[in-house]
C-alpha cells in the first residue's frame, strides 16, 4: 500500500494540474470502490474549482469552491494519472479508456485526471471542508511526521510504558500519521533499533534519534518519487526509485548496507508483516 512518500509524490504531481482549475466534467463509472461513493458525486464535483490540494497521512484532500472536500485514498493499487497536460517537458495525450478507470475528472483547460484501481481497495468521499478533520478516516490520526506536533517530547510520552514492539508502535497511525512497513523498517535500521524491541524500553537518546531519522527517511523517499513496488506509479506515470536505496527492506539474505558490518539482512514476521533488519546493527 502506498505510504506517505508515495501519496505526497502523487499530490505534488497533481497540484499544478488541478489547483485553481474547475472540474468541467466528472465521470463516475461505478457506484463504489472499497466503500460506496457519496450520493450525487458527479453533480457535486462538476463545475467546482479545486482551491487547494493537500495531504493528511495517506489521504489526498482536494478542497473545492463549494465548501466541500474530496478525499482520495489510493488503497493497494490505486493510481491518479494525468493526461492532456504538460508534465515537465512532456505532453501526455489522453489514453484509451482502461477497464479499471473508475473516476475520470476532466478539467477546464483540457487536462484529465483518472483514478484507476484494479483491486478496488481505494476510496473516495466528499465532506464539508470545515468538518474534514472529523471524518471517520481522519479523526483518530496522529500528528504529521513533518509537523511541529511530532517532537521528541511527544514521542517519548507516547512510547513510555508501552510493551508493544517499537515496529508496531510506529505503524500505529494514532501515534504518527503516514508511516508504513517499508519506511519503519528503514528508520529502525538507521536508528540501530531491533523491530521487536519493546517501545517502552527505549532510552531518551534512542527516542531522540527517531524523530529526525523518520523525517530524514521520508524526505529522501519523497525526493526519489517514492518506492515503486508492484502497482505504484507517480501521477505522470513514472516509477519512483527509492527502492534502489533500501538498506534492509526486502533484502533478506543480502549483506547489510552499513559499511564494515558484513552481516546479512534477516526477516521476522510481526503481526502478519515482514520486518527486515540487520542482526548486528540492530541487536
Amino acid at each position: 500500500m502506498p505510504e506517505l512518500p508515495e501519496v505526497e509524490t502523487v499530490r505534488r504531481g497533481l497540484e499544478p494540474v488541478m489547483t485553481g482549475h474547475r472540474i468541467a466534467r466528472a465521470d463516475i463509472r461505478r457506484p463504489d470502490l472499497r466503500f460506496p461513493f457519496p450520493a450525487q458525486m458527479a453533480e457535486r464535483l462538476t463545475g467546482k474549482r479545486v482551491d487547494r490540494l493537500r495531504r493528511r497521512s495517506k489521504y489526498i484532500l482536494a478542497d473545492l469552491s463549494s465548501g466541500e472536500t474530496l478525499l482520495v485514498h489510493l488503497g493497494m493499487s490505486g493510481r491518479m494519472l494525468i493526461s492532456g497536460a504538460m508534465i515537465g517537458s512532456f505532453h501526455h495525450e489522453h489514453p484509451a479508456p482502461e477497464k479499471h478507470d473508475h473516476v475520470v475528472l476532466d478539467l477546464d483547460d483540457g487536462a484529465r485526471v483518472t483514478f484507476n484501481d484494479a483491486r478496488r481497495f481505494g476510496a473516495m468521499d466528499l465532506m464539508a471542508t470545515a468538518e474534514a478533520e472529523a471524518h471517520p478516516l481522519l479523526a483518530s490520526l496522529g500528528p504529521e511526521p513533518f509537523g511541529n506536533g511530532f517532537s521528541e517530547d511527544y514521542l517519548a510520552g507516547r512510547l513510555r510504558g508501552r510493551a508493544t514492539p517499537i515496529k508496531a508502535a510506529l505503524l500505529d497511525q494514532r501515534l504518527v500519521a503516514g508511516l508504513g512497513n517499508i519506511y519503519v523498517c528503514e528508520v529502525l535500521h538507521r536508528a540501530r533499533l531491533h523491530p521487536a524491541r519493546s517501545a517502552g524500553s527505549l532510552q531518551s537518546d534512542e527516542v531522540a534519534r527517531l524523530v529526525p531519522l523518520i523525517r530524514e527517511v521520508l524526505a529522501e523517499a519523497i525526493e526519489a518519487g517514492g518506492s515503486s513496488l508492484r502497482d505504484y506509479r507517480q501521477a505522470g506515470g513514472e516509477l519512483g526509485y527509492f527502492q534502489h536505496s533500501f538498506r534492509v527492506y526486502d533484502r533478506e539474505g543480502q549483506v547489510c548496507a552499513t559499511p564494515g558490518c558484513g552481516a546479512t539482512v534477516g526477516r521476522i514476521v510481526q503481526s502478519g508483516r515482514s520486518s527486515f533488519f540487520c542482526p548486528r546493527c540492530q541487536s
